[in-house]
């Protein structure tokens, strides 16, 4: 290196692919919703509209498969736009380790297939039920005239688990990517052991983040301002040092919405 000349940075590659796609999903939901079809990112009007009530005909069990495909699509874009930066300090910092290898891209690209794949079983399970729930809301008439109360018990469930043991156990794993890649990385099987790390780092991730996620089935998956507001404080929440101080405003005030939710009601 000839003096004078800045240091190399081999993390800006990482760092562009990574902007890259997070900012490629955000497009991607923002056309989505602005197109036509936006209700198809969402649980109402599945069959309602005559070009996806043909395509679910035309297909075999095309009334859950379609559906769920649209869903795992729009789920996926949710994640690569919302969840996927926050990965940074652990694919920095694995991106270094791996420098030297050959296969170094492909590693990265396991770490961050494992990590889809969590919030992926997640998202579905977390769909079916949002299904389940619509399902027998529209065969219960009693239980449909209360249905703010399970936007109340979402919004308060939230507010609650800011205050748990548990999300800041899965918060001090994320914040913690050295220990956590030291733990998982041997290199004697490397693909299997960067797909772990994905998978694992997606468990940690969703074990803090899981409940502010739900609040997407409240407001409705398609909410660019609430996917946005809930990016921003879930990246603040992993990665800032000042992150664990948002614990008690945000409990609040989701408690507070919850409250609000209940006496507009009764």
């Amino acid at each position: 290196m000839r003096a004078g000349a800045a240091p190399a940075r081999p993390h800006l590659p990482l760092a562009a692919a990574v902007l890259a796609l997070s900012a490629a999903a955000w497009i991607a939901l923002a056309a989505w919703g602005a197109s036509p079809w936006a209700r198809y990112a969402v649980h109402d009007g599945w069959v309602r509209a005559g070009a996806l009530a043909a395509l679910c005909r035309a297909v075999p069990e095309g009334d859950v498969v379609v559906p769920a495909a649209l869903h795992a699509l729009a789920w996926v874009l949710m994640i690569a736009a919302m969840m996927l930066p926050t990965t940074w300090p652990l694919l920095a910092l694995f991106r270094r380790i791996v420098a030297g290898r050959a296969d170094a891209r492909r590693l990265l690209a396991a770490v961050v297939g494992g990590f889809f794949a969590a919030w992926l079983a997640f998202g579905v399970a977390a769909h079916a039920a949002d299904a389940l729930v619509h399902w027998t809301a529209a065969r219960t008439p009693a239980l449909a005239a209360w249905d703010w109360a399970i936007g109340a018990a979402v919004l308060a469930g939230a507010g609650a688990f800011q205050w748990s043991a548990l999300k800041y156990r899965c918060l001090e794993a994320c914040r913690s990517p050295f220990a956590f890649v030291a733990a998982r990385w041997h290199g004697r099987a490397p693909v299997r052991e960067a797909w772990r790390l994905g998978v694992d780092h997606g468990v940690f991730c969703v074990g803090c983040c899981w409940a502010l996620m739900l609040l997407m089935f409240v407001v409705g998956t398609g909410s660019l301002a609430l996917m946005l507001a809930l990016a921003a404080v879930m990246a603040a929440e992993k990665n800032l040092r000042w992150g664990r101080r948002l614990r008690t405003p945000l409990g609040v005030a989701l408690v507070v919405g919850a409250a609000a939710v209940v006496a507009a009601h009764v």
